[in-house]
């Protein structure tokens, strides 16, 4: 999997940008990252947890996890997932998809990205 080369932190914008060594570059909004956190409590037992109301969760910090990860803290609280750099590079990749899904997840369940 590739290596991140830059990791940048939009605080305007919610963002969070990185590059890999690929050649590779997202730019993944904070509410998509929160609502794929890599956690126990978005990912479930098994069955992955709709979160909705995150259309303004920020990004307050990164954290580095050894050489391998980074654990991103939310402004809602949120400070469990640790996201591989494997996780942020298929979360970038998959983005268009995976956002997708998640809207028609959330208005199949009657709920909103608005707190």
């Amino acid at each position: 999997m590739p290596t991140p080369t830059q990791l940048t932190l939009h605080r305007a914008s919610h963002a969070l940008e990185v590059g890999f060594d690929d050649g590779s570059s997202f730019r993944l909004p904070a509410e998509y990252l929160r609502v794929n956190s890599p956690s126990a409590e978005v990912q479930g037992h098994g069955n992955k947890v709709l979160v909705g109301g995150k259309k303004d969760v920020a990004i307050d910090e990164i954290v580095p996890v050894g050489n391998y990860a980074v654990l991103l803290k939310f402004s809602d609280g949120h400070q469990t997932g640790i996201f591989s750099w494997d996780v942020l590079h298929e979360l970038g990749r998959d983005q268009d998809k995976n956002w997708t899904e998640y809207l028609a997840a959330l208005d199949a369940a009657g709920k909103s990205r608005l707190g």
